[in-house]
């Protein structure tokens, strides 16, 4: 294990050339480097955001969904059926025309009655609108609350207006506490929603979207172990800018505020371009990959942070052209078709079936869940 530990900590993969653990250790009186193990924080921290999660969703956003007349509990249930419900339990939930054609004779039932006792059983197992609503309510409140505050000391760094300042004197920059605040919460909450994503709205794409916290996690703990918090902090800020109006989207589109929706996704899709298309390639990738040679020079940790930050660049040029796309049916058509990343954002299937889609924030929802949490620092 020592020999595991000294080779993943070696000091040529993650510090610049003729720097070492030790320089790093030998601070001045009032002055504190990042630490790896300060990231252990996080682990407890993520536990008590659950517990406030739990709360919050519980007496406030429940509240507010009350007050819109966004009530809990789930739609028509299906009728008992012992046959059904064993095939739904330990075969299949959807049944394909053979099985429901056997059904159909088993039972003297109709085969589309026996469609819809297998659309309203599945719906039962799905989460109410309020559910989805109160989950969103918490998302908005941390990602608008985390923008604000990381935007208040941000707005008052130098790194902020010239980046050249995020590799002045690297790895010799100091940790300021709200720099540490602010990265170890923002660790601390997709921990916490790796722990939620169990018993949280269980989409298609559970994997993936395990992936992507999971490499959120390992990315924003990297940063932090190297000390690039400087450049780290722009990271978060950029992603920090639209993940709220996403949330604030999809609660306006919960509450049936169609108009209030439709302008939100308006607004997330101009600030998702300009900051993912613009703003992080000339402004963050510009100053990793170029400045950052000029100033500090590669390093082995350098390559590796900016093939990440590349990668998340390709990420962004694809959920920008998903946008884009629905953008474009919308204005086309009036409406749009249901979304390539699908999961179980609409109420229920009967209400799909019979109305279709219902406007621009019913198509981006899923689309756009998986953008919000690849934040890269």
């Amino acid at each position: 294990m020592a020999a595991l530990s000294a080779w993943f900590w070696s000091e040529r993969f993650w510090l610049p050339h003729n720097v070492t653990w030790a320089d790093l250790s030998e601070q001045a009186p009032g002055v504190e480097y990042p630490k790896p193990a300060h990231l252990f924080t996080a682990l407890p921290l993520a536990l008590g955001l659950f517990g406030v999660r739990i709360l919050f969703e519980r007496f406030i956003a429940s509240a507010c969904a009350r007050s819109l007349h966004i009530q809990a509990g789930v739609g028509r249930r299906a009728q008992p059926n012992a046959v059904l419900e064993k095939v739904f339990t330990s075969i299949t939930k959807n049944p394909d025309t053979r099985r429901l054609d056997g059904l159909s004779k088993q039972l003297d039932w109709d085969v589309r009655k026996v469609q819809r006792w297998f659309r309203h059983r599945r719906n039962q197992d799905k989460p109410s609108t309020h559910t989805k609503f109160c989950e969103s309510m918490w998302r908005f409140t941390f990602y608008l609350g985390i923008f604000i505050y990381g935007m208040q000391f941000l707005w008052q760094s130098p790194w902020m207006w010239d980046t050249r300042h995020c590799w002045y004197g690297y790895p010799y920059q100091p940790l300021t506490s709200r720099m540490y605040y602010f990265y170890v919460t923002q660790l601390a909450f997709y921990w916490s929603l790796m722990f939620s994503q169990f018993i949280d709205i269980k989409r298609k794409d559970f994997l993936v979207m395990f992936i992507h916290h999971l490499a959120t996690v390992g990315l924003i703990s990297f940063s932090y172990a190297n000390n690039m918090v400087r450049v780290g902090s722009l990271v978060m800020a950029v992603h920090d800018a639209s993940d709220f109006l996403l949330e604030a989207a999809k609660m306006a589109n919960y509450a049936k505020y169609q108009r209030v929706c439709d302008s939100i996704f308006i607004v997330f899709s101009l600030v998702f371009f300009v900051t993912r298309l613009i703003i992080y390639p000339i402004w963050v990738l510009n100053s990793t990959m170029f400045e950052s040679w000029d100033i500090v020079g590669p390093f082995p940790s350098w390559w590796v942070f900016n093939s990440l930050l590349l990668v998340l660049q390709v990420l962004h040029i694809i959920w920008c052209y998903l946008i884009a796309r629905i953008a474009v049916k919308a204005i086309a058509h009036g409406k749009v078709s249901n979304d390539v990343r699908s999961d179980i954002e609409s109420s229920s299937e009967e209400e799909a079936d019979s109305n279709g889609t219902n406007g621009h924030c019913n198509a981006i929802n899923s689309t756009i869940t998986s953008a919000r949490d690849t934040r890269e620092s």
